[in-house]
């Protein structure tokens, strides 16, 4: 199966910190990787460099065939097409909702604020926020805002969509929420790559998990191969520690 996404031989260092040590991984169109691991093991690195919001020093990013980490690419033209949501939600605390999903599309796409309204709220329809279109964020529990989040990167359509850590922030009875939408767009065909360290959600939705280790893909394999049965004495020994909490 040819690769929607291709991450070859990429490094990357802060300093004397080496975070990334040669990451290759291809990505199918409409596939799921979950990304575990410890902290600081180079997971949200990774996304942040898939984005272009982190240079690389070496390697490629390959994105449909165009090497979107090539000196000179616009990086705002890949992150139309590479989307991203962090822990935090980021949303602007002076817009309401709709505001916060219309903005980044009428300037990254340039199309009418009504079109913009209209395909935001066939979205906040989709994943059950229609009444909280002219709320506010402080108005909307941690669940809500981080749904919004994710609805304002699926707002402009991109070709793969990234996720760090988003429920990181939760409190544990609305994980579930985030997790039900994430769960609806892996079957609407939506290519993602996640770190999470939610290993049963990982189970249930990614096609892929990574163990990364000291910034290496230490193991790689199905979710019940590695999750169940990892082979790698330190992937046995994260998940151990993972599952005792």
């Amino acid at each position: 199966m040819t690769a929607q996404l291709s991450i070859r031989n990429v490094h990357k260092s802060f300093g004397s910190n080496d975070v990334l040590r040669g990451i290759s991984l291809d990505v199918p169109r409409g596939s799921v990787v979950a990304f575990i691991g410890a902290s600081g093991s180079g997971k949200s690195t990774l996304l942040r460099c898939i984005n272009l919001l982190e240079p690389i020093d070496d390697g490629e990013i390959v994105l449909d065939g165009v090497d979107i980490s090539a000196p000179g690419f616009d990086a705002n033209v890949a992150r139309r097409d590479v989307g991203l949501v962090f822990q935090s939600y980021n949303l602007f605390p002076h817009m309401n909702v709709l505001r916060n999903i219309t903005l980044a599309l009428t300037h990254a796409t340039g199309i009418t604020r009504p079109d913009a309204e209209a395909t935001a709220i066939d979205l906040l329809d989709r994943f059950g926020l229609a009444d909280k279109a002219r709320a506010y964020p402080e108005q909307l529990s941690g669940g809500q805002q981080q749904r919004v989040a994710i609805i304002r990167a699926v707002a402009l359509r991109p070709s793969v969509l990234l996720l760090d850590e988003v429920t990181a922030a939760l409190d544990p009875q609305l994980v579930g929420e985030v997790l039900d939408l994430i769960a609806e767009l892996r079957t609407s065909g939506m290519t993602m790559l996640m770190a999470t360290h939610e290993m049963n959600f990982a189970r249930d939705v990614a096609d892929t998990v990574c163990f990364l280790h000291e910034g290496a893909i230490h193991e790689m394999g199905r979710p019940e191969d590695i999750l169940d049965s990892p082979r790698e004495e330190r992937t046995q020994a994260f998940l151990a520690r993972t599952m005792r909490r």
